[in-house]
């Protein structure tokens, strides 16, 4: 007799092998997969577990599995990643957004007022999550979101009209390269390039397929950021903010550069793990 595959049949025997994956949810990774074949909520598999499923249906939902059983993140095979409740597609020419992320968020929206017109640059915006995120809370500002990568700047472009975010521009170019000289913006943002080339996180789940030229910054991690902090203040307004996102462990160094690069209240804020994973520092006197 064989056995009807239905929806919670074949979640049940996904979510045993992806249980091989390290530090996964395997059933919740395993009803994203089967939801994005079939076109539904999630919702839907809890509603209907014993609805058979087509056999093309199922040699989709396999190839996915078998996919992501090899490393690769369920955001690339889904093609999006919420972040800030917000819906955003991914390629991999774009870093996967990440929960810590959000405090890059928080800390520009405690910069800018809900009410302020203000403009805002938000340099390597990959997919365009955190320029999404803070146009979305502050519908007033002018936002201007650039990346070296001509792919990663499409897919922003894509996230930011489907959003409906018409007062984001975007502009193609090396960090501050892609400013313009006039005028000046009141904050800066930048979730940089961070980690070191010899680091063992590297290898780990997922990194490997994710741009390399969006994780890696130099020996040590901060050579994206040094330029950055060497370049932002010529295009900040007098009491204008730069705001970057960096690596657990090097607080202390980013603060220390934004202080010798003249920045005034410079300070480090920790996200829900209690690790330093956001910096600030005003326009140098």
């Amino acid at each position: 007799m064989i056995t009807a595959e239905t929806i919670a049949l074949v979640l049940r025997q996904a979510a045993v092998k992806l249980s091989e994956l390290p530090l996964s949810d395997p059933r919740l990774e395993a009803e994203i997969l089967l939801a994005h074949v079939l076109d539904k909520p999630r919702t839907h598999l809890l509603a209907w577990p014993e609805s058979r499923l087509e056999s093309a249906v199922r040699d989709r939902f396999r190839i996915l599995v078998e996919r992501r059983l090899n490393g690769e993140p369920s955001a690339y095979l889904t093609g999006y990643r919420e972040f800030w409740s917000l819906e955003l597609a991914v390629t991999h020419a774009t870093l996967i957004p990440r929960p810590e992320t959000e405090l890059l968020v928080e800390r520009a929206l405690q910069l800018i007022p809900p009410k302020a017109i203000a403009r805002i640059a938000d340099l390597g915006t990959g997919s365009g999550a955190v320029c999404a995120a803070i146009a979305s809370e502050r519908p007033a500002c002018q936002l201007l979101a650039t990346d070296n990568s001509a792919a990663a700047l499409a897919v922003a472009r894509g996230n930011f009209r489907k959003l409906g975010l018409d007062q984001v521009h975007c502009s193609e170019g090396h960090w501050c390269a892609a400013l313009p000289a006039q005028p000046r913006f009141d904050l800066i943002v930048s979730n940089p390039p961070y980690v070191a080339s010899d680091d063992p996180h590297l290898a780990e789940d997922g990194l490997r397929w994710e741009p390399a030229g969006a994780l890696i910054s130099g020996a040590d991690g901060l050579d994206d950021i040094r330029q950055i902090v060497a370049t932002a203040a010529g295009h900040l307004q007098p009491e204008g903010w730069l705001l970057l996102e960096h690596g657990y462990d090097q607080g202390e160094q980013v603060r220390k550069l934004l202080i010798d690069s003249g920045y005034r209240q410079c300070q480090t804020w920790r996200d829900l793990g209690g690790r330093e994973r956001v910096s600030q520092g005003q326009h140098p006197e």
